[in-house]
């Protein structure tokens, strides 16, 4: 296995540990315990223990059940600030464990740097979608969340450069989708948004008297 694809699969268990550790760390083991991955690269060996599924399996039920509870959800999350991205480092330092210590140190540094990229992207996310009213969108993006996942993890190992790039397309459409969500909350607060006119209206009566008043 050459080094850039080993850096490739490093990164994109990184990527996925940001958006969710503990199902990242289930799959991974399952995959390969079931034989739907080959052998796992580097130190990688030591998630298809039992001990470490089982642990993961529950920890990852947990959390699912937490996504569900909009003030708890965004708490968790938050909290999982100061351990995913430290996690997700030490996943990818494992990943290329077995090769030159300067690449593994690359290896760690892209994947810790990757990871807070992910996860800030799903906390900006996820307190957006906590800001909503209705219940559904918080189930609705954690088993979106479950199945990104899933599919980086089952395919980075076989193809790790379209794997890795497909997955920063779709991160950098959620980079979007996070900063449309914030900008058109900000224009429901300040009562400039109405679905049948767009995103903007002219300022409202009161407004337009306070402004009559300054002038």
């Amino acid at each position: 296995m050459n080094t850039l694809q080993t850096l490739a699969q490093a990164a994109g268990v990184a990527y996925a540990a940001g958006l969710n550790l503990y199902a990242t760390v289930v799959v991974i083991g399952l995959a390969s315990r079931l034989g739907w991955i080959g052998p796992l690269p580097g130190s990688l060996a030591g998630i298809t223990s039992w001990w470490v599924i089982g642990l993961a399996l529950t920890l990852t039920a947990i959390e699912f059940f937490a996504s569900l509870v909009p003030a708890i959800a965004s708490a968790w999350d938050t909290v999982h600030s100061l351990v995913r991205p430290p996690a997700a480092a030490a996943l990818a330092a494992a990943t290329a464990w077995h090769g030159d210590p300067v690449f593994v140190l690359v290896a760690a540094l892209l994947g810790g740097g990757l990871a807070v990229t992910t996860h800030t992207t799903k906390l900006g996310l996820r307190y957006a979608v906590d800001a909503s009213p209705e219940p559904v969108s918080n189930g609705v993006m954690s088993i979106s969340e479950l199945g990104l996942v899933t599919a980086i993890m089952l395919t980075i190992w076989s193809h790790p450069y379209i794997t890795l790039a497909v997955a920063l397309i779709a991160l950098f459409g959620l980079i979007i989708l996070v900063r449309l969500i914030w900008r058109t909350l900000r224009q429901v607060l300040s009562g400039r948004w109405v679905p049948h006119r767009g995103f903007r209206q002219e300022a409202r009566t009161s407004d337009r008297l306070e402004n009559r008043e300054e002038d």
